[in-house]
């Protein structure tokens, strides 16, 4: 079906004057109702499936099925020793290699990974935060080798390591040396790789650590100040940087909480932008962000349910009027999804999409007392989170003293003990449990993935101008020592195959490691 162009000015009309004044329209600031005039009647979210297991062939041969399924945007999976600079015959990557992503320690990984899918014709983004510098590199290395220029590449890296700190774990370095490597992708992308999202800053991590909604919006957006203003001491003017900032939130089954909070976050950026910061463009402004279903809420008890749970979540979502969306499968309480179940899960967004109608309108629930009541109290809730924080010094000075981590834990602690006294009801769980559940047929890693990367890597090193890498990573260590921008140092790197630890390695010289103290 086509889909029907709706003017700016027609949007909302419908509504009381007072109500459009102090919310507007789609598209215009504070962008609570959306940041596109015509949202989803214009173009439909991005349905991103996140993806990435075993060896860079076998989630390639994932990547051509999403695709063929009707997917259109590519989202990167990574295994732990990836996320954490190691190459996959490294002592410290033993019995993870593959496990919970895809392996990659060099540019022919990267290559086998993309091998049969050209970078200009789709967005590819990337769940990688401390070597984040070294993934990126890798991608617009093989962009030239596809003679795709890096101005037309298009994708989002994660690159968000506060959060890291906070809720996850995947962190190298302290936090200074790890903004400077962030703010390093600010500038090196607005010169070099303009359509690209420099940062996916994530509430998403947080929210799966047991915060409440309140808490993923505002810690996140503590975490986004801290971005910039290290982006802003290092040069950049909010109007280059702040239109490639991107954001990454949860949606869990509360529905009406879940549209509340993607308003009032939009709401909430607008404001912070504008009037903290000074920002003038209203692509500045504009909080455009990825969404995913919450793992956390899926079950391994009567695991079909998570079909509804999936459904329930996206729907939020939409409703909410996310840019992009990847929908859990229903075998994620087990394991990595099968063939069968992604496809389900991709299944449900695209039902949600052609045949539901919420898509039709550009915010089906406008106006609605619930949900602007919900939006208000979120916004005013989070504010005060962010006025503690700013007391503190600021989203650096909360993580060291264990103020976030504290509170997400306090949050967790409550749900569990509700949970447990039956006063917080999970079906299948607490609640309307059967003697026998169903387990799915699960996707297993095979051992022998480890085996076969080490041999890549062997074959890589032996073909590889060993004397080209020595003095790339040479050239970086001396870069990292002073204060250049390192872009340019690990992108000369990873061309000439430096791996990923080889690289990581240099700067774990130069900036040490990051170790979190203890949390009570």
């Amino acid at each position: 079906m086509e889909r029907l162009y709706v003017p700016p000015e027609t949007v909302g009309q419908e509504f009381a004057a007072d109500y459009v004044e102090r919310v507007g329209f789609p598209g215009q600031y504070p962008f609570t109702r959306g940041v596109y005039p015509t949202m989803y009647r214009g173009r439909l979210w991005t349905m991103r499936q996140y993806a990435g297991y075993a060896s860079a062939e076998e989630t390639n041969a994932r990547y051509k099925f999403l695709l063929e399924q009707g997917q259109t945007g590519l989202s990167v999976a990574f295994d732990l020793p990836t996320q954490i600079g190691y190459d996959a015959d490294d002592p410290m990557a033993v019995g993870e290699v593959g496990k919970v992503g895809v392996s990659i320690s060099s540019l022919a990984d990267v290559e086998a990974l993309f091998s049969g899918i050209p970078l200009d014709k789709v967005s590819t983004s990337m769940t990688i935060n401390s070597p984040a510098a070294v993934l990126l590199a890798m991608y617009a290395a093989l962009g030239k080798k596809q003679d795709v220029p890096s101005d037309q590449l298009r994708g989002t890296i994660q690159n968000d390591i506060l959060k890291e700190y906070v809720a996850r774990g995947t962190y190298i370095f302290p936090p200074a040396p790890s903004m400077r490597l962030i703010t390093d992708i600010f500038s090196y992308c607005k010169d070099h790789m303009p359509r690209w999202n420099t940062i996916s800053i994530s509430g998403y991590h947080i929210r799966e650590a047991g915060s409440t909604a309140v808490q993923e919006v505002a810690f996140t957006f503590a975490n986004a100040i801290a971005y910039v203003e290290a982006a802003m001491q290092a040069g950049l003017s909010i109007d280059e940087f702040a239109p490639r900032l991107t954001f990454f939130f949860a949606a869990q089954n509360n529905l009406l909480e879940e549209v509340a909070k993607f308003r009032a976050a939009r709401r909430l950026w607008a404001n912070l932008t504008r009037d903290r910061f000074g920002a003038q463009k209203p692509k500045s402004m504009m909080l455009r962000f990825h969404t995913q279903t919450a793992g956390v809420t899926l079950a391994a008890q009567q695991p079909m349910n998570n079909v509804v749970r999936v459904t329930i979540q996206a729907l939020a979502a939409v409703l909410g009027g996310t840019q992009s969306l990847h929908t859990n499968s229903m075998d994620e309480a087990f394991s990595l999804p099968t063939e069968e179940t992604v496809q389900v899960a991709l299944r449900t967004q695209q039902i949600i999409a052609h045949e539901s109608g919420v898509a039709d309108t550009v915010d089906p629930l406008a106006g609605s007392y619930s949900v602007e009541r919900l939006t208000d109290e979120i916004e005013t809730s989070a504010l005060s989170y962010l006025d503690r924080i700013d007391k503190m010094g600021g989203a650096l000075a909360a993580i060291e003293s264990g103020y976030m981590q504290g509170e997400i834990q306090e949050s967790a602690y409550r749900y569990q003990n509700a949970v447990e006294a039956e006063q917080q009801v999970v079906v299948g769980v607490n609640h309307y449990q059967t003697e026998e559940d169903h387990q799915p047929r699960l996707l297993r890693v095979d051992e022998s993935v480890q085996t076969a990367q080490i041999e890549r890597l062997k074959q890589v090193r032996a073909g590889r101008d060993n004397g080209a890498v020595e003095r790339a990573v040479a050239a970086l260590q001396d870069a990292a020592q002073g204060d250049a921008n390192l872009m340019p140092y690990i992108a000369e790197a990873v061309e000439v195959y430096a791996t990923i630890g080889e690289i990581c390695n240099v700067l774990r010289r130069t900036f040490g490691e990051y170790r979190a103290s203890s949390v009570v």
